[in-house]
């Protein structure tokens, strides 16, 4: 009797033990998204998101001449960067939806404002596209007189450092709660 009491308590300890950490983000882990990017950095490289490995990783879609949403995320990025609990490990992605205006020019000027952590990153319109669809990304060009913008999908995603799209937090979602989700994956 007290040898099956000691391997059900046992059981329970292992079960209790292995739980799958409770997160704030939507836990998008069993989407199973192709979460690999190869495209060309704002230092004219190219770039393949298997190069950080070992890292957590937060993605973000947008376009340079975007008004608000786009730079207050990168900048947010950019806050907690800094209280994260290992920031040598943790990386910030930044796909341009605009490959036609976003060169690799203007992406190296407009990236350096959001931390030594972050890359820009573009490419031609069907390479941009085939990374969009892998995580379901919506966007499109939106004229205004002789100009457009970008209506675009604005959440953030988090890759564990295996490379797999674990999570993703919409737009206005509090700092802190991407804070404590990283350090989950840290």
């Amino acid at each position: 009797m007290l040898k099956k009491l000691i391997c059900l308590l046992f059981l329970i300890f292992v079960a209790c033990g292995s739980e799958t950490p409770n997160f704030h983000g939507s836990d998008i882990t069993e989407a199973k998204l192709n979460g690999r990017i190869e495209l060309t950095s704002h230092k004219n490289e190219n770039f393949d998101s298997n190069s950080l490995l070992g890292n957590v990783v937060a993605i973000f879609f947008g376009f340079t001449n975007c008004p608000d949403i786009c730079p207050t995320t990168l900048t947010e990025l950019k806050l907690l960067s800094t209280q994260v609990n290992d920031p040598a490990h943790f990386k910030v992605l930044f796909v341009s939806v605009d490959p036609g205006r976003d060169t690799v020019e203007m992406l190296n000027d407009y990236i350096p404002r959001f931390g030594d952590n972050v890359t820009g990153l573009t490419g031609s319109k069907e390479n941009i596209k085939k990374v969009a669809d892998q995580y379901k990304i919506f966007y499109q060009a939106i004229p205004q007189g002789n100009d457009y913008t970008i209506d675009h999908s604005a959440g953030i995603y988090l890759m564990d450092k295996k490379g797999r799209v674990r999570l993703r937090f919409p737009y206005g979602t509090e700092t802190t709660s991407i804070i404590e989700d990283i350090n989950k994956l840290l």
